[in-house]
């Protein structure tokens, strides 16, 4: 091999490890492996005690089946306004039973059932409204008219009022002309206080004050809107106050006086 070639290939392999020393080196791998962080959970953590050990707030009278099976100092959730058996009332002063009134809470629906009727006046306006209280979940009830051929307010007043009195909705909604003679007719109906409610405020006082069960609505009085929001607030609303069941009992009283 010639001095020359020798040089050559020295100089080429200076020059390979000058360039190779400017290249970054690479961190040396961490040979512990890496686990992503576990977070423990204590699955045996004691749980929150309930307030009540049995809710029944659904229901508007408490019969002695609702108590069955329950231990003494038992706690159970009911309704504000829920009525109680005499046996149910029995089993609860026997075993010493906790009820825990529900409160109701603001623009909670206080009915799950409606009758709805109208004449031919409030045909139209009655369609609409089913719709509105099948979107809020409500058991909507036609007790008709079912078109706009004339008929008499009276009779589906009538049938309204009886759907309610007889438990088979929590409350009823009549439409006619003006609202007023389907809320005569309908307090003809024993236990019914019928009111007719041309505002959102009277709605409301109609039901916190006097305890009414039927609303009648004048399809003349009230664009569709204002009818919904009407019976928005008379299905939210409910009465509370002791001196306000008071005076209704008083009213009840009058109609026991009359009754034949």
């Amino acid at each position: 091999m010639s001095i020359h070639n020798k040089e050559t290939r020295d100089r080429v392999r200076e020059m390979v490890r000058n360039i190779l020393d400017t290249v970054p080196s690479e961190p040396e791998a961490d040979e512990t492996p890496s686990f992503p962080q576990r977070f423990v959970v204590n699955s045996l953590k004691e749980k929150m005690r309930q307030d009540f050990d049995r809710d029944e707030s659904a229901k508007s009278l408490i019969t002695e089946d609702d108590l069955r099976g329950l231990e003494s100092g038992a706690r159970v959730r009911i309704s504000l306004n829920a009525r109680l058996t005499p046996l149910a009332q029995d089993i609860v002063r026997a075993r010493e039973i906790d009820l825990v009134r529900k409160e109701p809470r603001d623009g909670e629906i206080k009915v799950r059932a409606v009758a709805i009727g109208a004449d031919h006046g409030g045909f139209q306006l009655k369609e609409s409204l089913k719709g509105f209280l099948d979107g809020l979940g409500l058991m909507v009830r036609d007790l008709g008219t079912n078109s706009t051929d004339a008929v008499d307010y009276p009779d589906y007043a009538h049938a309204v009022a009886r759907a309610v009195s007889d438990n088979q909705a929590d409350a009823g909604i009549i439409i006619d002309g003006a609202g007023i003679g389907s809320a005569m007719a309908a307090n003809k109906v024993p236990n019914i206080r019928a009111a007719a409610c041309y505002s959102v405020e009277l709605a409301k006082n109609s039901r916190e004050h006097n305890g009414a069960n039927v609303l009648t609505l004048g399809a003349g009085q009230c664009t569709q809107a204002q009818a919904e929001d009407i019976v928005k607030a008379f299905i939210t609303t409910d009465i509370t106050e002791e001196r306000h069941k008071k005076r209704i009992a008083k009213i009840d009283e009058i109609e026991q006086k009359y009754k034949r």
